[in-house]
């Protein structure tokens, strides 16, 4: 305990009697502050070195609510570190060959006391082997609350809304019996009054043990495959600047997505291709960006979305991505013109912080006069019309097919991924000048 106490206060430090004097004996009360401060410091030291210090209530409410702030602050990346579940089968086998293997307490003489000691050993190293992987698990799963949305957000739409969380409680419910059971027979194997009973006891135990685990063992199977679909999802750098295409099924983000980054979608004609979140990688100038190439979206409300849909709205929705929205205006793709146009015109709404840059694809099957559809309202048509004609403003002709228009494409990207970096350098300091001043705040307090 004296080397924590002493851990800050090696130089020499004035006693109060000095501190609250002067040279002529009069009270210093201008020195109080730095009493305060050595007494933080002091504390602090006892703090760390686990010493005699016991901190007040509302210290202990201040910790807990730093560590759980910093835990619900997770970056991306956490299904990268979930721990690796072994099969059901292998867990029991394992188990098995192990507790087979313990044998009695050294030096007991009596038959009966060593078999009884051997079997209830035994029976606790079984519980033991089983339950201590399903407690491993269930500890390092991570809450939903605590990942980051856009993981969260993966976790819902990919497995179902609750069938995580509902697996990860029937492992630990399987723990749970699997040590009621075990405790049960070891303590019942330990009271046996001969070797014969404590042979029978030991393998019913046994069988009890193995009977409760194997009824629920496919919970731990569907853990397993929790695990490897979760640890196949691509991982964002919330650092690196993300370029996320965009648009209605079949306009051909995914063959922009292979043209432009090192990703390899599947290509096809027909609507939702992309059956996930594809990522892959764009280098200009020695600088790796990302890109993204995301499902499409149809022309319906919120509730009426399938969970693909979802996954493209939780990519704009929680990771800080610059857009490319790609159109198709050959009425090739399954979604009109004037669909596409309302997707767009609700999608730019609502997603205003992001940086932008739209295309249209296809544009060597574009013809002079684009087909009309008789889904169109007088209120809307010039729009519309001009929508079908060129798409919005400023947008990039480009056909995959012939080339046309990939290199501007590829510049008007360069840009916008510098532009989308400069602005996460400037939320990172806005976020450090924050964090800056709250600590600053928190030493006046202490002060």
């Amino acid at each position: 305990m004296k080397l924590s106490s002493t851990l800050f206060l090696k130089p020499h430090i004035p006693s109060t009697i000095s501190l609250f004097s002067s040279s002529k004996g009069k009270s210093n009360a201008k020195m109080l502050p730095f009493i305060c401060f050595c007494n933080m410091i002091q504390s602090s030291s006892y703090d760390v070195a686990n010493g005699s210090y016991h901190p007040t209530l509302l210290q202990e409410k201040e910790n807990n609510t730093v560590e759980k702030t910093s835990r619900k602050i997770e970056s991306i990346g956490a299904f990268q570190k979930l721990p690796i579940v072994m099969p059901s089968i292998d867990i029991l086998g394992s188990a098995l060959k192990k507790a087979r293997r313990v044998s009695a307490t050294k030096g007991i003489s009596n038959i009966a006391k060593r078999e009884k000691n051997k079997g209830a050993k035994q029976l606790d190293a079984l519980m033991k082997e089983l339950a201590v992987p399903l407690r491993t698990y269930v500890e390092n799963f991570p809450k939903k609350t605590y990942l980051h949305p856009y993981e969260s957000s993966l976790i819902e739409l990919t497995l179902g809304d609750g069938y995580y969380e509902k697996v990860l409680e029937k492992v630990d419910s399987l723990r749970k019996r699997v040590v009621s059971v075990g405790k049960e027979h070891a303590s019942i194997c330990a009271k046996s009054t001969s070797k014969r009973e404590a042979e029978e006891r030991l393998v019913e135990g046994l069988k009890k043990i193995e009977e409760i685990f194997a009824q629920e063992r496919k919970v731990v199977d569907d853990l397993l495959v929790i695990a490897k679909t979760l640890r196949a999802m691509p991982v964002v750098d919330l650092e690196t600047p993300t370029l996320c295409l965009v648009g209605a099924p079949n306009v051909g983000k995914s063959s922009l997505v292979h043209v432009l980054s090192t990703g390899k979608p599947e290509v096809c004609n027909y609507p939702f291709t992309t059956r996930g979140i594809l990522m892959g990688h764009i280098v200009f100038n020695y600088q790796k960006f990302q890109v993204t190439d995301t499902p499409g979206l149809l022309k319906r409300h919120d509730d009426d979305r399938n969970n693909l849909e979802k996954l493209t709205l939780a990519v704009l929705s929680h990771l800080p991505t610059a857009v490319l929205y790609v159109h198709d205006l050959t009425g090739e793709c399954g979604t009109s013109p004037s669909d596409q146009f309302l997707i767009y015109k609700e999608i730019r709404e609502r997603f205003t912080g992001h940086l932008w840059l739209d295309v249209v694809s296809k544009y060597d099957l574009m013809k002079s006069s684009p087909v009309v559809y008789a889904t169109d309202e007088p209120s809307e048509q010039l729009d519309r019309e001009m929508y079908r004609k060129s798409g919005p403003d400023g947008a990039i002709n480009v056909s995959v097919k012939t080339e046309e228009g990939l290199d501007e494409l590829k510049q008007r990207v360069n840009e916008l991924l510098n532009l989308q970096m400069a602005k996460i350098v400037t939320i990172d300091n806005n976020n450090d000048n924050n964090q800056e001043k709250n600590n600053q705040e928190k030493v006046k307090c202490w002060l």
